[in-house]
This record gives structure tokens, sequence and C-alpha cells, in this order.
């Protein structure tokens, strides 16, 4: 079992930048493949990137690719979203989980694949 807790959400101009963090309790954390989501007011919960157990290899949401760049320090128990030219469709609040098993492409993208879920953070761009 993991815990995950996240920060670095909060209020940013639309072109600013944010890195959000999600700190993962346990010594086994290496042993997860982790994603981040996202879920706006009034919308359902949206996969946003994955990234594998080793960090050699990663997923990307069309609508964030080329703007976020997940990535993991499995030495410090942490995953990251480097969040880039933000834009207002951006807002929501983010979440970080971690998948135990060897999912696909197809998989990685679906909420119900991750088991285990931080209680999210909240990143607000605006115009």
């Amino acid at each position: 079992q993991v815990q995950l807790v996240e920060s670095g959400g909060g209020l940013v101009q639309a072109g600013g930048s944010l890195r959000l963090s999600c700190a993962a309790s346990g010594r086994t954390f290496s042993s997860y493949a982790m994603g981040w989501f996202r879920q706006a007011p009034g919308k359902e919960r949206e996969f946003v990137a994955r990234i594998s157990r080793s960090g050699g290899s990663t997923y990307y949401a069309d609508s964030v690719k080329g703007r976020f760049t997940i990535s993991r320090d499995n030495a410090k128990n942490t995953v990251y979203l480097q969040m880039n030219s933000l834009k207002p469709e951006d807002t929501a609040v983010y979440y970080c989980a971690a998948d135990p098993g060897y999912s696909d492409s197809y998989y990685a993208r679906r909420s119900s694949t991750y088991d285990y879920w931080g209680q999210g953070t909240q990143v607000t761009v605006s115009s």
C-alpha cells in the first residue's frame, strides 16, 4: 500500500509555469507506475500523464503534450509534473495516482487502472 500527498498547486497567470510534486510513503515506490489526472468543475476526471517504474517511459494526453513533463525520483519517493505555458483550460484539481500493475497505453489512461490516489491540489490559471 502507498499513501500519496500532492503539493505545488496555486494561482498562476496564463503562460506561466508550476511544478507539482507527489510524495509517496513506503519503501516500494519504485514498484508503481505513476500517473497524474485532473478534474475541472462539472467535468469528469481526465488523464494527464503517466510514467513507468524506472522513468524510462512516459505517456501524455494530447492536450498537454509539449507543455507538461512528468518525471520521478525513486530515491526521494516523489513524482513531479512540470507544467509550462499554462492555459485557463488547465484549471483543475490535479491528482497523482499509483498503479501496481503493468498497463498498456490504453489502460494507462483510465483512472480505474490506478489503485491509490492523493487528495489533490488545486491549479488555477487566470487569463
